[in-house]
């Protein structure tokens, strides 16, 4: 059975987070760093961008600057999603590509199988809606997004537990006479969370547990609890730099 690291549950600032994933694969493209799954929480709440995206198309920074929310640029693609501090947890995996089809839908499936299980261990009859979601219903319990470089891959995405729901749409490049009752009434059709579904709120290490537990099974690997290496940690804090620059956020 093949072993993969398990990382600590953290709470980061967005940059650090960001800066984290990327050293992870370029350490791993290297041969330095082991496939790894981890799991963290943001600090403060966050809206990360898509590396493709305009920064002022999506995100309304007014609100941002207002609510105390960072704004942040991934490397992988995909939309603008916030992160809610007390209401998210998120997830990376950085793995060869050989570890995954290479087909990006099918790659996406495989590794969202793993929090589907996660979720069915809390009691959630959750499935893959291609092309990087996860369902419960017709409704999104969990989104990710991807990048294939160096011959490896990174996936991270979100865990909704009980996010807020009206921040996220005043956040996002929304016209303000469509925030309503009724508009995000509607946002709750099709966006669920954990506890509405469940009716309570299970804790952080809860939903970590039940998602490594349903890695191990879809991936039938073993994983073994591990630290950031030292040579993670300073290439972290090298790459953070650049994630917090203006110049990274502001480059579409």
């Amino acid at each position: 059975m093949k072993s993969w690291r398990l990382l600590p549950l953290r709470v980061d600032e967005p940059f650090y987070s960001m800066a984290i994933d990327e050293a992870i694969l370029r350490l791993k493209a290297d041969g330095k760093s082991p496939n790894t799954l981890r799991f963290w929480r943001w600090r403060p709440s966050s809206v990360s961008l898509g590396y493709f995206q305009s920064l002022n198309r999506e995100v309304d920074l007014e609100v941002a600057k207002k609510r105390g929310v960072a704004v942040v640029r991934r490397i992988t693609g995909g939309g603008a999603v916030f992160h809610d501090h007390d209401g998210e947890l998120t997830y990376s995996v950085v793995c060869g590509q050989n570890d995954v089809p290479r087909d990006i839908e099918k790659s996406f499936e495989a590794i969202c199988e793993g929090l589907i299980r996660g979720f069915k261990r809390l009691g959630l009859d959750a499935c893959f809606s291609p092309l990087n979601d996860i369902s419960v219903g017709s409704k999104k319990i969990s989104g990710s997004a991807q990048t294939r470089k160096w011959r490896c891959l990174l996936q991270h995405g979100t865990i909704l537990i009980d996010p807020d729901i009206r921040l996220m749409f005043e956040l996002l490049r929304v016209s303000p006479e469509k925030i309503t009752d009724k508009f995000i009434s509607s946002a709750y059709e099709r966006v669920t969370s954990i506890k509405r579904e469940l009716g309570e709120k299970p804790s952080f290490e809860e939903v970590k547990e039940a998602m490594r537990l349903g890695f191990e099974e879809s991936f039938g690997i073993s994983f073994e609890e591990g630290e950031l290496s030292s040579e993670e940690i300073s290439l972290a804090e090298e790459l953070k730099e650049k994630y917090a620059s203006s110049e990274w956020l502001m480059k579409r």
